[in-house]
């Protein structure tokens, strides 16, 4: 019954920004965390940040510390990945993800995955 939609990718160049958004459509049961992944061609799935049900963690892969910046609306039920000094090496697919367990850098503990949106980062 949930749905979660991702938004804001496209192309650009090295050193932009680009601001994803993710909102879940339909009713939602319980509290949730939420978090993004990226998987680059040929490569695995793999974390790039969180947020705690409550936005009172949040938690990001080394390679992004202080270039991206996730947080989540009043309502809990939207994402934001703000990306900054975005560098070829950012490109990929990226996607949101729910989830009601508290390991949030394991791709595993996700039950609810929105389709991606691709990032191009352009050098």
């Amino acid at each position: 019954q949930v749905q979660l939609v991702e938004s804001g990718g496209g192309l650009v160049q090295a050193g932009g920004s680009l601001r994803l958004s993710c909102a879940a459509s339909g009713r939602t049961f319980g509290s949730f965390s939420m978090g993004w992944f990226r998987q680059a061609p040929g490569k695995a799935r793999d974390f790039v940040a969180a947020v705690s049900w409550n936005a009172g963690s949040t938690y990001y892969a080394d390679s992004v510390k202080g270039r991206f910046t996730i947080s989540r609306g009043a309502a809990k039920n939207t994402v934001t990945l703000q990306m900054n000094s975005l560098q070829p090496e950012d490109t990929a697919l990226y996607y949101c993800a729910a989830t009601v367990n508290s390991e949030l850098r394991d791709q595993d503990a996700y039950r609810l995955w929105g389709q991606g949106t691709q990032v191009t980062v352009s050098s």
